[in-house]
């Protein structure tokens, strides 16, 4: 592989300090905001009624929310669901009614709304123990994830960029729950995924890297830790913001034609291919360095022939 090298290489790491104290307190925060404020779960995980309804003619959301209000049911979540006379009406769970007498309100309130009867495709009810194993494996998902990417990141480089590499990750993925935590927006299995997609994403960036940083340790043996590391991030900045521009140009179109569906699914990866691709320059390789990863650390062990006469 060639490596491109600039006649003046970016100083990445000179700031290498200052980003890990910010992100500290970004991480900090987003962790003390998750604690107290807690994310806004879906029905995905807390459980309700999911209706599918069909309209004869396209519905107006606006009247459906306003006879759903007048019904009591004031928090329910409308949206279309695949065409203007396709609606999906979302329920949070009410103690002491049953999911079918919620169902059938519901219904009502949407036959009040529209100038002919609606048809019901679907009614689904999530339980609260479903949706609590939901909860779970789906965190365990993330847990498996980092463990898994610890253990391949320590076996392919070595144990100082496997610590940068997952504490870059952990960066990206609290950071990125705290801004749900803050602005509220609804976190279901969509944007979960939107998470588990985010780190698949960010560690591909962040090997890029480590591969580069291999390679020019290897081939510019006079240069200093920090000399090296700028010099490989910075023959993979272009690659890198071509990849993360044209990610961002697809997320864009997704939440703004995609439908409300998978708003939470582009938000979170819109958000998280910018903070995945300042991690993997500043966190992941600074905290690399931190650690003391040195050129030794990554240059092929050299094996001795059998029989090789001794100096």
């Amino acid at each position: 592989m060639r490596i491109l090298v600039f006649k003046e290489a970016i100083g990445f790491m000179k700031y290498k300090w200052i980003c890990l104290i910010v992100s500290t307190l970004l991480v900090l925060g987003s962790l003390v905001t998750l604690a107290t404020k807690g994310l806004n779960l879906g029905l995905d995980f807390t459980g309700g009624t999911v209706i599918e309804l069909q309209f004869q003619q396209p519905a107006d959301l606006d009247k459906v929310r306003q006879q759903l209000t007048a019904a009591g049911f004031a928090d329910a979540q409308v949206q279309y669901f695949g065409s203007s006379q396709d609606v999906m009406i979302r329920i949070a769970p009410r103690a002491g009614i049953e999911q079918k007498t919620i169902g059938e309100q519901i219904v009502a309130a949407a036959n009040q709304a529209a100038e002919q009867a609606v048809t019901v495709r679907k009614v689904d009810v999530v339980g609260s123990a479903v949706g609590d194993e939901l909860k779970e494996d789906g965190f365990l998902a993330i847990l498996v994830a980092l463990v898994m990417i610890l253990v391949y990141v320590a076996a392919r480089f070595e144990w100082r960029f496997s610590v940068g590499a997952v504490a870059s990750l952990l960066h990206d993925v609290i950071i990125t729950l705290g801004m749900f935590s803050i602005t509220g927006m609804e976190f279901d299995l969509t944007v979960l995924a939107g998470v588990l997609a985010l780190i698949g994403y960010s560690i591909n960036d962040t090997i890029v890297v480590f591969d580069r940083i291999r390679e020019t340790f290897r081939k510019m043996r006079d240069m200093t830790t920090d000399e090296t590391v700028d010099e490989a991030i910075t023959s993979t900045l272009s690659r890198t913001t071509m990849t993360s521009f044209t990610t961002a140009l697809t997320l864009i179109v997704l939440f703004a034609i995609g439908g409300a569906m998978i708003h939470g699914f582009a938000t979170a990866l819109l958000f998280g291919i910018f903070i995945g691709t300042y991690s993997s320059v500043f966190i992941a390789s600074g905290l690399a360095v931190v650690l003391g990863a040195s050129r030794e650390d990554l240059m092929p062990t050299v094996v001795e022939k059998e029989g090789a006469e001794l100096p």
